[in-house]
């Protein structure tokens, strides 16, 4: 008998790892996974479901994927390293997931799912010199893509790669406008052209503007840079909330701008802009908040002081903004909840329309929330503050609800499973410390639970 036919088919193969994953293994291995396995259900995997890919194997920091056509390979990798690049913007640096993404197209041969062969190999070569969060493609690739996608080629001339016989061409490749800056930059087009839409990050989002100074007095113009710097820091500290870093937002500076088409260009959801003005020693700052999904107002105020301690003013406009924005955001986010259709809702959805129900202390109410709140956990198992408002809930019916012990057993479970999964919000910190106190009936023990996150 002849040797067993293999089986071979023509594919666009795409390889990607995730750069310095030792480093980042090695510095928070568990917030590292976690944060890894909310890409791959938020962004990666439904990305290459929407073009058509397969996903061939994964392993701890890389993935192989196969695609009917080039195209879809490509346009796949920028829309995912596009939307890796909005996601780390509110990301400290050295924390970031960045992915190295290599892409050819060949002859591969076909074994129990698996792909082999010198296309899958040249793909994998291809992605180790690519730089974090950058895409690098074969010749081949890039002369059937050439013309059909929004894309900048940069030719780097042939490459040796490693184990491959020959010589390769390879050319870098990223949307006209660059991965890391996915606005129009000033002079080129303006923002007069609508741009590409960035996706949604899966949590509220929010870009603060630069403000304008209307003081006439060009000095003033750090101050109102380092209002809006002091702003973006102090919204950062507010966990649930993903706000983009300054150098994104700044590109705007000195421009008339559309609302609208600001988030879009942004991927954000909500828009701070405001305006600073001196005259005779002191200084107005005026800031307003805006749905950028629709143009409206939901919040303004204004904030006066002495420039004699400018400084101290900059901080307290900055701590005074976070604090009046984070309520009206997250109203803004419970209404939002409401009016999306029930056939659409994700975990943070479903959480949000519990928290009417779950604050009112009333039985009746807690089941209402309930019921939210452990289809969130359904959808997000590792979902800390949901647990959270679980033992909450529980705790209500347990209290007012005839002392069922059931209840208060299952209130515990959801309250210690919340403290070890987050021990950063302040949800969590104050329902796990309830119950520290219920088990111990020591009020010491439940303010141990705060320490963490007062040294933070």
């Amino acid at each position: 008998m002849g040797a067993e036919r293999l089986e071979r088919r023509l594919a666009a193969i795409l390889a990607a790892d995730i750069a310095g994953y030792s480093r980042l293994m090695e510095r928070d291995e568990a917030g590292t996974l976690v944060r890894l396995r909310t890409l791959r259900r938020d962004l990666i995997d439904p990305k290459i479901a929407e073009h058509k890919g397969r996903i061939v194997k994964t392993t701890g920091d890389g993935i192989l994927v196969e695609f009917p056509s080039v195209v879809e390979a490509v346009d796949c990798a920028v829309a995912l390293q596009r939307g890796m690049a909005a996601r780390n913007n509110a990301t400290a640096e050295d924390e970031r997931i960045q992915f190295r993404v290599g892409i050819n197209s060949g002859d591969v041969i076909v074994e129990d799912g698996d792909i082999h062969g010198d296309g899958v190999n040249i793909a994998a070569r291809l992605e180790g010199i690519a730089e974090p969060g950058g895409i690098c493609v074969s010749g081949i690739v890039h002369d059937q893509v050439q013309g059909r996608l929004d894309c900048a080629f940069e030719d780097i001339g042939e490459q040796s790669l490693k184990n491959i016989a020959r010589r390769v061409r390879v050319y870098r490749v990223g949307p006209k406008r660059p991965l890391a800056s996915p606005y129009p930059p000033p002079g080129e087009g303006g923002l007069g052209a609508a741009g590409p839409a960035l996706p949604l990050p899966d949590k509220p989002s929010i870009a603060v503007l630069p403000f304008q100074n209307l003081s006439g007095d060009p000095e003033q113009e750090y101050f109102a840079d380092g209002m809006v710097q002091e702003i973006i820091t102090a919204l950062s500290r507010i966990r649930w909330l993903f706000v983009i870093a300054r150098n994104s937002s700044f590109t705007y500076k000195g421009q008339a701008v559309d609302m609208k088409q600001v988030g879009r260009e942004l991927g954000v959801r909500y828009l701070l802009e405001g305006s600073v003005r001196k005259a005779s020693g002191r200084v107005r700052i005026t800031a307003q908040l805006i749905d950028a999904a629709t143009g409206a107002h939901l919040w303004a105020d204004r904030f006066d002081g002495l420039l004699d301690d400018i400084f101290d003013l900059q901080d307290k406009v900055a701590i005074s903004a976070a604090g009046v924005i984070e309520p009206t955001l997250r109203q803004a986010e419970i209404d939002r909840a409401r009016r999306k259709r029930p056939d659409n809702l994700d975990a943070y959805d479903l959480y949000l329309r519990a928290l009417p129900f779950a604050y009112t202390s009333m039985p009746e109410d807690a089941d209402k929330a309930l019921g939210y709140v452990e289809q969130a956990i359904e959808l997000d198992p590792d979902f800390a503050v949901a647990h959270a408002i679980i033992a909450w809930c529980q705790e209500q019916r347990y209290l007012r609800g005839g002392l069922d012990e059931g209840a208060k057993v299952i209130a515990l479970r959801h309250a210690r499973l919340a403290m070890a999964m987050d021990r950063s919000d302040t949800t969590v910190l104050a329902i796990g410390s309830r119950d520290r106190v219920s088990r111990s009936r020591r009020l010491s023990d439940g303010a141990r639970c705060f320490r963490p996150f007062a040294s933070a």
